[in-house]
């Protein structure tokens, strides 16, 4: 297959094993007259070990929206630019958005050159469903937004994938916890493809004190794949609010909310607020 004059190849580039370039990648990457990089000195170091020579021009996200002029007037010109990232599939948490958007918008071809993906490698190794997934990148830095973030996923029924650094994977797992119940399954995949892989799976309660157990498993890039939120389980019946009624009339609330907990099955959360409800519907009744 021929490259195709005047276009926009947006090629994946491996993540980790260099192993994991395709034969198309390396194609399109050798007869490019131009390699747009997010970071041309690591680029360049790929480009090196497999003895490919090519001009080389920046684009990240401080100089990506003046580049776009740049790139277009090549494309019109007939020449065909590569677009890589320092890693993976470009635009997944990378720049490239607006280059791709405003060169769609002008009607310039731009082609998809697949590969690698840390979103879809810890998906695919994870163990939890792949028909419906949403993938969220990275959380906010900040504790309260990523808490809010987190809090607005909790109903979500898909699986949740995340980005993650590893000076705020812990706080992310602690946060998670907290917002999705420590014992929402979860995996969380670090260092992908390179030396130091591991994939480990369990509750985000237990994932959480497994990262603390070694100072090692804090370092490295990571993926956080989350289980979806279980199927909605009607709280308020009758059978639960005898039962929690009853359990009312001799414990103190927080104790009987434990026991209908481990009688039902259900969430302590939502049999607390039913608690709740019945005492101040009880309390309105007897004013």
């Amino acid at each position: 297959m021929t490259v195709e004059s005047g276009a926009l190849y947006v090629v994946a580039t491996p993540i980790g094993n260099l192993e994991d370039i395709t034969l198309r990648a390396l194609r399109i990457l050798r007869e490019a007259d131009c390699i747009a990089a997010e970071d041309t000195r690591h680029t360049g170091q790929l480009l090196r070990h497999f003895e490919i020579d090519k001009p080389l021009l920046s684009l990240h996200e401080h100089n990506e929206r003046n580049r776009i002029e740049q790139i277009a007037s090549l494309l019109a010109q007939g020449k065909n630019v590569a677009l890589v990232s320092d890693a993976g599939t470009p635009l997944i948490s990378d720049p490239g958005f607006p280059l791709v958007r405003e060169l769609r918008r002008r009607a310039l071809p731009v082609i998809p050159v697949p590969g690698p993906s840390s979103l879809l490698a810890a998906l695919a190794v994870a163990g939890m469903p792949t028909d419906r997934f949403v993938f969220e990148g990275f959380l906010p830095a900040k504790t309260g937004a990523r808490r809010a973030r987190l809090r607005a996923l909790a109903p979500d029924a898909r699986t949740l994938v995340f980005f993650e650094a590893s000076h705020r994977i812990a706080d992310a797992l602690s946060d998670m916890a907290v917002e999705f119940g420590g014992e929402r399954p979860a995996a969380v995949a670090r260092e992908l493809t390179k030396r130091f892989e591991e994939v480990h799976c369990a509750t985000l309660a237990e994932l959480g004190a497994w990262l603390v157990a070694d100072s090692h498993r804090g370092k490295g890039e990571f993926v956080i794949v989350a289980h979806g939120a279980p199927a909605a389980v009607e709280t308020d019946t009758p059978e639960n609010r005898l039962l929690l009624g009853a359990l009312l009339s001799e414990l103190p609330l927080s104790r009987a909310v434990v026991v209908a907990t481990q009688v039902t099955g259900l969430r302590k959360r939502a049999l607390y607020e039913l608690a709740l409800a019945m005492g101040e519907r009880q309390a309105d009744e007897e004013s």
